[in-house]
């Protein structure tokens, strides 16, 4: 059963997707400290954008026909492997020398190591072990409401903060996973109610207690956070308005929430005053009516879209409520204590792991390639079928997401849509997790950390290393 499934997830790799819109990994350093002579393009912001065509990519003449992905496809001989891979892992652009472990997905069997278990900086590769912990505490199919009740008076009602940070200030987007809920549809709901009810003037206050923890990680940069590098972290917002670089999140977003909520309302008649922030951590009457509900898209596509753009702050709201749940608190110090819990109930050994948080951001955090390799694998083999699902939709080379803008050289372009991984990048350091198919057809694992990186454009120059290494497993055939 289990090499089914990771048949499966190999299929699903070759599956060209494309981006309409650029991404970004969420590097503070490597846009702000750590910039090459040429300046960096103007970001464009997700979830605001759609955009009216796709141009669909030609064949790149220098690729190779892939062969199809398959369980009984030859397994790379261990020697063969490490004779093709050793320029790629002596690359002076990895100095003073990267972790590395290749497997088999298949199997699991290790096939190449290199400072396997020595602990070092994961950065955003450590959402991994968040998503592991998520995806098997929540449920991935669930949503998350976002509802209005009934409040004390008969001209109050109170707006309930259930954790989605992604609500459409007008229609929702069915298809959608940014703006699934829309505050347009939330309305009409309520002005049906209030309408009946004879009520079209009312105090609308906010119910913000659900997973109610600190905004800011205690380790998080001030200046990341006012480049937009990370938001803070809560459970109401808007979509459009999650941080990407250069432009930040808004620094309270339930605030500008209950606003939209006071304009989407207006259109349809009824007149609200936003009530005193003063009186938002009061819960809603118990047993309150409900006068309007609407639900974010289901939890596992929130989660894929978290590691896609890595995106700190949401892969935190997650985490955080997955804490709650699971009865950890909702302190980024429980959150951290819950995810190591839920990652060892599933077998991983976590000797050498430093957590300050769950998204990787907070500097003086340490992963051994060794353990990230192990989360992998319970997904590339089928064992834990929500992180199958999260490796089946992480981003695609040269095509999604943080990877959107890799692999476009001409010595690794052959690897695009080959190759899928989570992203790792700090001023210093720079990490891919992920899964990619050889020239036989067999899908290898790979985890490759390099940090201690020198200053200046070092952190780019890894990253094309990277690039480079995984280029050669793609097209090793090493039997």
């Amino acid at each position: 059963m289990r090499r089914f499934l990771a048949a499966a997830l190999a299929l699903v790799v070759l599956v060209v997707g494309y981006a309409a819109l650029d991404v970004f990994d969420v590097v503070p350093g490597i846009l702000t400290r750590d910039q090459p002579a040429a300046a960096p393009p103007t970001p464009t912001p997700t979830g605001t954008v759609t955009p009216t065509s796709v141009a669909v990519p030609t064949v790149d003449t220098a690729a190779q026909p892939l062969q199809p992905a398959s369980a009984g496809a030859p397994i790379p001989a261990p020697a063969a492997l490490a004779e093709v891979l050793a320029k790629a892992v002596a690359d002076p652009a990895l100095r003073p020398g990267p972790g590395v472990v290749v497997r088999d997905a298949f199997t699991g069997q290790t096939l190449f190591t290199k400072g396997a278990t020595k602990p070092r900086v994961p950065a955003s590769t450590a959402k991994l072990l968040t998503a592991l912990a998520v995806g098997t505490t929540l449920d991935p199919l669930g949503t998350l409401p976002t509802t209005v009740v009934q409040g004390a008076k008969p001209t109050e009602i109170v707006l309930v903060a259930g954790g989605d940070t992604m609500l459409a200030k007008g229609k929702g987007a069915p298809t959608a996973v940014e703006g699934r809920a829309g505050l347009g549809d939330l309305a009409g709901q309520v002005a049906a109610a209030l309408t009946a009810a004879g009520t079209t003037k009312v105090s609308l206050r906010l119910d913000t207690t659900f997973a109610k923890g600190p905004r800011w990680a205690p380790g998080w940069s001030r200046a990341d956070i006012d480049a937009g590098f990370t938001g803070g972290v809560s459970m109401l917002g808007l979509a459009g308005q999650r941080a990407i670089p250069y432009r930040p999140a808004p620094r309270d977003p339930e605030a500008a929430t209950g606003a939209a909520f006071v304009t989407a309302l207006a259109k349809v008649g009824i007149t609200a005053t936003l009530a005193r922030e003063s009186t938002w951590s009061t819960p809603a009457p118990a047993g309150a009516a409900e006068l309007g509900r609407v639900e974010s898209a289901p939890i596992g596509d929130l989660l894929a879209l978290a590691l896609d753009e890595s995106d700190n702050a949401l892969t935190e709201g997650l985490a955080r409520q997955a804490s709650l749940k699971a009865g950890s608190g909702t302190s980024f110090a429980a959150t951290v204590a819950f995810v190591r819990k839920a990652v060892e109930a599933q077998g991983i050994d976590l000797t050498g792991v430093t957590l300050k948080d769950t998204s990787g951001l907070t500097s003086g955090q340490a992963i051994p390639p060794q353990v990230l390799s192990d989360v992998l694998q319970l997904g590339a083999d089928g064992s834990v079928p929500a992180l199958q699902d999260t490796l089946a939709r992480l981003p695609v080379a040269g095509l999604t997401g943080t990877l959107a803008e890799r692999f476009k050289a001409k010595n690794t372009h052959a690897v695009a849509g080959v190759a899928r991984a989570k992203t790792g990048t700090l001023t210093g350091t720079s990490a891919m997790a992920g899964t990619v198919i050889d020239a036989d057809g067999r899908v290898l694992s790979y985890v490759v950390q390099a940090d201690r990186l020198p200053a200046g454009i070092g952190t780019l120059h890894a990253r094309a290393a990277l690039d480079r290494f995984v280029a050669v497993l793609a097209t090793c055939g090493c039997p």
